[in-house]
């Protein structure tokens, strides 16, 4: 590690107390879980602690011992799940190791590369790292890869999850550091579990313990075909001595890191929609409530479904506050994925009067806001559905989980005692499910098969998702790139397909591009689309 480069861990951070201990997992594993709920600090903390352990793109030598140039170094890996929060915490860990983002620590989010040439941790969405397995199967560019929030389960994330553990066979030398709330632990621990050499013995060329063979597709020519078996491998032991014996099949261990959580009050206020009252009214006297008391001190974080909900939100608030002498000078700000990154970082701006923050659940996980000491929970978000009938993916708006209305309420209980305001009452709550159900489940497969196609990944049927999809789901995928052209009748990947696997784009909206182009038309449908 450069001297020039200190690093220091706050001791206000949960995670900093277990440092050593992480350390002294990823030494030992291959793939490690690490679970912590609101303000435990990993998201910023791990990629600070595999620089500590040496490694990162600064941590590798310029030239080798006989002067000459030495192999270009491996970058730390971090994936966000939106593009406003990878953002947002590369520029939090520059700040915290004294470099300028871009400089030590970058991002990469599409239409936007902060990442200088020698930089060592790249912050960037799943999407940007699934697309680059396009161009670099396994990954080579990584020594290191933290997969964060993976609880949210995306596609996106479920697919990467999926991916990684096939990888990780022929990448004896690369950690995957896999965070999450408490939910889920034990299934991405088990997803992950592993073999270990016992005895001593050189593996020969495609030695692999019985149980990986069959997750072990043939990949591209660049993957290369030697697939020795690291503590990644799965299967049985061989008796074979030169090959050495195998241990049993464990779990990948899991390090709980406690949240720095001071008491959160919930408080519930269903409200009945009427012609003159709605859920801006709502959300008015849920302000005065919280506002009404003089000890009341901090700002609110209100959760709303989408970009109308909160633009609505806010012009009705901006009204009723200017009415109130007390509260007339408070700042409502939007937050909402397709912020422009001058009005995004507005939020984090340093302000003296009172401020509400109206947010998608962008700000559910791994984006902060400052000083929050209450939320407004509308119990509602926007919801990847997929049709079988219509053969449409559509946002729908539903309620949340119980997993997202506990993130949502841990939002405010970071830096003091909090309130949550959950608009609906408790018995909506206790019936509504425990978790979201994940995003593999309720979408179109058209896209990851294609994927999987490009790759040369084998079967999705036989691809190790953490929650298998259904035969139905996979048939429709099939059928939808039939009609796109993008395979033929033996579900085999045709030119089309090819070129449409390039594009990181629904494949609908591809081919239309494609076909657009065709006919000289693609300055039009690009608007459209």
């Amino acid at each position: 590690m450069p001297a020039s480069l200190k690093i220091d861990f706050p001791e206000s951070l949960p995670v900093s107390a277990r440092r050593e201990e992480i350390m002294a997992a990823m030494q030992a594993h291959q793939v490690i879980i690490v679970c912590g709920e609101t303000g435990s600090g990993k998201t910023t903390q791990l990629p600070k602690i595999a620089l500590a352990m040496g490694r990162g793109l600064c941590n590798y030598p310029k030239t080798l011992p006989d002067g000459r140039p030495a192999p270009r170094g491996k970058l730390i890996g971090h994936t966000q799940p939106r593009r406003i929060a990878a953002s947002s915490v590369a520029k939090r860990i520059a700040q915290e190791l004294h470099t300028t983002p871009g400089e030590v620590v970058g991002f990469k989010v599409r239409f936007q590369d902060r990442l200088g040439r020698d930089a060592s941790v790249k912050l960037m969405t799943d999407g940007i790292l699934l697309a680059e397995t396009q161009t670099d199967p396994l990954l080579q560019a990584y020594d290191t890869i933290i997969i964060d929030e993976a609880h949210e389960r995306s596609l996106n994330i479920d697919f990467l999850l999926g991916y990684l553990k096939q990888i990780l066979p022929r990448r004896p030398d690369l950690k995957v550091v896999v965070t999450s709330a408490t939910i889920d632990a034990e299934r991405f621990a088990e997803h992950f579990a592993s073999r270990k050499r016992l005895a001593p013995g050189r593996p020969k060329p495609g030695d692999t313990p019985e149980g990986l063979r069959a997750e072990a597709p043939d990949l591209p020519a660049q993957v290369g075909t030697d697939r020795r078996v690291t503590d990644s491998g799965g299967g049985t032991p061989s008796n074979d001595a030169q090959r050495g014996a195998w241990g049993p099949l464990t779990p990948a261990p899991i390090i709980m890191v406690s949240g720095r959580m001071f008491p959160v009050e919930q408080r519930y206020r269903p409200f009945e929609e009427a012609r003159d009252y709605d859920l801006n009214s709502a959300i008015a006297d849920a302000v005065d409530e919280l506002w009404r008391d003089v000890h009341h001190s901090g700002d609110i974080l209100v959760f709303l479904p989408g970009e109308r909900e909160i633009r609505e939100a806010a012009d009705h608030l901006r009204g009723h506050l200017s009415h109130s002498a007390v509260f007339r000078g408070a700042e409502v700000l939007p937050l909402f994925a397709r912020l422009s990154q001058a009005e995004q970082d507005r939020i984090f701006d340093a302000h003296s009067g009172r401020r509400i923050v109206l947010a998608t659940n962008v700000a559910e996980t791994s984006l902060t806001v400052p000083g929050i000491n209450f939320v407004i929970d509308a119990g509602t978000a926007r919801m990847k559905r997929y049709s079988f009938r219509s053969k449409v993916e559509q946002l729908l708006v539903e309620p949340i989980s119980q997993s997202s209305a506990n993130q949502r309420a841990g939002r405010c209980g970071r830096v003091a005692n909090g309130i949550c305001i959950r608009l609906y009452d408790e018995k909506d709550f206790v019936s509504r499910p425990k978790f979201t159900e994940p995003e593999i489940l309720r979408s179109s497969l058209a896209g990851v098969i294609l994927r999987m196609k490009s790759l040369h990944l084998g079967q999705v049927e036989d691809f190790p998702f953490l929650e298998k999809p259904s035969g139905r789901a996979i048939a429709d995928g099939y059928q939808l790139l039939n009609e796109l052209g993008a395979v033929d009748d033996a579900n085999a990947l045709t030119p089309m397909g090819q070129e449409l696997s390039k594009l990181p784009l629904d494949p609908r909206v591809g081919r239309m591009i494609l076909e657009a182009r065709s006919r000289e038309a693609l300055d039009e449908v690009l608007v459209i689309a």
